[in-house]
């Protein structure tokens, strides 16, 4: 398979889960914003997910006053054509880079992901009010599980099928990482409101944007404990948004693809796993949630360009590859996080 076949496959996964997960976080603060504390503000609600998305500094550079508002942020991760995370762009390189690679996938995946973007590109033409916003997410949760659904039923499992695996589990990873790291550190336990419905609904929130409360309550029935949430999303391998299930998940996809030419990956995956393996969830809160999943993050930013390096190198310096890394999150201190979760965007040009 040539180089530039295996990118524009491995970026169509990503760039359609990065779709999904920007949809996942933003329908369950908008869905949840009646349920809140009486006393949060639009700011304390909102900021969290230009955080988790790395999103501060260009909100920033766009509202210069620097006001945090529902509308804004929703124009911003939705829609914005020139903020290259928005899931309006997420969504357009996902299908340009489909178009790339139309005789490695099904003619049923082609046309879902078409049919998708063109839908999306028409109702992204006016503002997304608030009030419309949990429709068209919805929209995009069930158009997305659709295309994944199609890969599974349509797709031969070969190397195409393999780097099509690898970029949305990877993505999958990333955002779960995030979305646990930002949110623990917004809902660090107080004494004065565990057991209370405003912690039963912040700890709620956290695991519906992951789509694992229902699965949360079927395997654990004492209630919603931080530990039991870090066990959950961390080491589960049964849950399909976990990291453990991530990582597997990627073990499987590079043994489909075959052997790697270069020892980077490889390095990488055993790093990843034993990242996992060494641990508990009492030994992670105790080092510390934010320390541990940003040492994740780190590594999961290594694999991409281990990835870069033994698979997609052979057509570095062609015109048809811009890169265009997603905006440092900050740590939980306020200072630049480790990890630079890279955009590999396809040109206008070799997408025609």
């Amino acid at each position: 398979m040539l180089s530039r076949i295996a990118e524009s496959l491995y970026w169509m996964a990503r760039h359609l889960e990065r779709a999904d997960n920007t949809a996942r976080i933003l329908d369950i603060n908008v869905l949840y914003m009646l349920e809140a504390d009486e006393g949060a503000t639009e700011e304390m609600q909102w900021t969290p997910l230009l955080t988790i998305v790395g999103a501060d500094d260009t909100y920033l550079q766009r509202y210069a006053d620097g006001k945090v508002t529902v509308q804004r942020v929703i124009q911003l991760l939705t829609q914005d054509k020139a903020y290259a995370a928005s899931l309006y762009n997420s969504l357009r390189l996902a299908r340009e880079n489909a178009r790339v690679v139309r005789d490695r996938i099904s003619q049923e995946m082609w046309e879902a992901i078409n049919e998708f973007w063109l839908a999306t590109d028409r109702h992204l033409k006016t503002k997304l009010q608030p009030w419309r916003a949990a429709e068209f997410y919805a929209y995009v949760h069930r158009e997305v599980a659709l295309f994944f659904g199609l890969t599974q039923s349509t797709m031969m499992r070969g190397e195409a099928y393999g780097f099509t695996v690898l970029g949305s589990l990877q993505e999958r990873a990333d955002m779960t990482a995030r979305i646990l790291d930002v949110r623990y550190h917004l809902l660090l336990p107080d004494l004065t409101l565990v057991g209370s419905p405003l912690d039963f609904y912040q700890w709620g929130a956290l695991l519906k944007s992951l789509s694992g409360f229902e699965s949360y309550r079927r395997k654990y029935h004492s209630g919603i404990r931080p530990i039991d949430v870090v066990e959950f999303v961390l080491l589960d391998g049964d849950f399909p948004r976990s990291l453990r299930y991530c990582i597997d998940g990627l073990d499987r996809a590079l043994e489909r693809i075959g052997p790697v030419h270069g020892a980077a990956v490889t390095d990488r995956m055993h790093a990843l796993r034993e990242h996992l393996d060494r641990t508990s969830p009492r030994a992670v809160l105790d080092q510390g949630l934010h320390e541990y999943l940003d040492d994740f993050l780190a590594l999961l930013a290594d694999l991409t360009t281990a990835l870069q390096a033994d698979f997609f190198e052979a057509h570095i310096g062609e015109t048809q590859i811009n890169e265009a890394p997603l905006a440092n999150p900050t740590n939980n201190q306020g200072q630049p996080s480790t990890l630079a979760a890279g955009i590999a965007s396809q040109s206008d040009d070799h997408a025609r």
